[in-house]
């Protein structure tokens, strides 16, 4: 620029220039953020399948559906599993990893927290019919997720859309592993909305993705310290009738404790609002679900949720996006298994 220019130059002239030089300089470094996003991991995709393998959604879905005809558990059992992968290393099949050889680390199914987990070997099953169609395209941990969105439709809940292109774990987890990070049976709000937190979710999604309880059954071994525990100055929704009764159905014995189930709701089968309704009437069966009717924090999206179905299955679609995203590998980490339940 010529001398005698630059004597004309004032700070009025200069603005626009600066902002076109910001300007370019921010879409420069979002775009470099884009790249050093795909380049690390990349991001959920949800039409991640489409190319690879087209029928895995309708592979999956047929899988459910089967199994469900012949045991109507089946998808209350899936979305557990859902649940308890996600919170342990994130929603990475390592739930699904057998112990290794003689090490002395048993695997993460071990855990006494994942008592009761079923139809593992139902994954394998649909794995093993995406192999045949697509190898080593569908990940463990996809199926995971998509499977329990299927349990959740075909219960009569929404159908919910959810992005894909998670990996599977690499490393095996752990029993220990999965002992500190599960919740236990004794949690209450406090905890609960904490978990949730970390994983992105408001106030009314925790309370919504609990929502999950309405289809399944506890077992009696996680309701004991309820019953017959002392928790003096604890302020219990639980009504006296609805406690005897459950008394009944759970004798103080760790036997019949580990092999006796009580219903979530009277529509156990049924993906609705009913757990609502029953925790807002003092039937709650575990702390947390008789806990959120009395919590301030919580009680408005329980009455909430009880009255207006359409409003739990919109909080609780949102819940399980984030659910399932929470700490998945993508990209070039992790890895896609064979099968389910080895390493490759």
């Amino acid at each position: 620029m010529h001398k005698k220019n630059l004597k004309n130059l004032t700070l009025e002239s200069l603005l626009p220039i600066v902002r076109n030089m910001q300007s370019r300089i921010l879409a420069l470094t979002i775009f470099l953020q884009i790249l050093t996003f795909y380049a690390e991991g990349g991001g959920l995709l949800y039409n991640f399948y489409d190319k690879s393998c087209p029928e895995a959604e309708n592979i999956i879905r047929a899988g459910l559906q089967s199994a469900s005809l012949t045991d109507p558990t089946t998808p209350s059992a899936i979305l557990r599993l859902m649940f308890h992968d996600c919170q342990v290393q994130g929603c990475d099949a390592s739930i699904l990893l057998d112990s290794v050889g003689d090490t002395i680390q048993q695997s993460e199914l071990h855990s006494s927290k994942n008592f009761g987990i079923r139809k593992t070997e139902l994954i394998g099953v649909i794995k093993s019919a995406l192999e045949a169609v697509c190898p080593l395209q569908v990940s463990c941990a996809d199926i995971i997720v998509l499977a329990a969105r299927e349990a959740v439709a075909i219960s009569g809940g929404p159908r919910i859309d959810v992005p894909l292109g998670r990996k599977d774990s690499s490393t095996p987890s752990t029993s220990k592993l999965a002992d500190s990070s599960l919740p236990s049976a004794d949690i209450g709000v406090d905890g609960m909305l904490q978990i949730f937190a970390q994983k992105g979710m408001t106030v009314e999604e925790s309370v919504a993705i609990l929502g999950g309880h309405t289809i399944g059954v506890t077992h009696c071994s996680s309701l004991h310290a309820r019953l017959y525990d002392s928790h003096e100055g604890k302020e219990d929704a639980l009504k006296p009738t609805f406690k005897n009764a459950l008394k009944i159905i759970c004798p103080p014995t760790s036997l019949v404790s580990n092999i006796s189930i009580v219903q979530n709701d009277l529509t156990s089968l049924v993906f609705d609002s009913h757990y609502f309704s029953s925790t807002n009437n003092g039937q709650g069966l575990l702390r947390v679900d008789a806990e959120m009717p009395l919590d301030s924090r919580t009680r408005p999206f329980v009455r909430k949720f009880a009255a207006d179905q359409g409003a739990f299955f919109r909080a609780f679609s949102s819940a399980f996006v984030k659910l399932a995203a929470s700490g998945v590998l993508t990209g070039a980490r992790g890895m896609v298994r064979r099968s389910c339940h080895v390493l490759n």
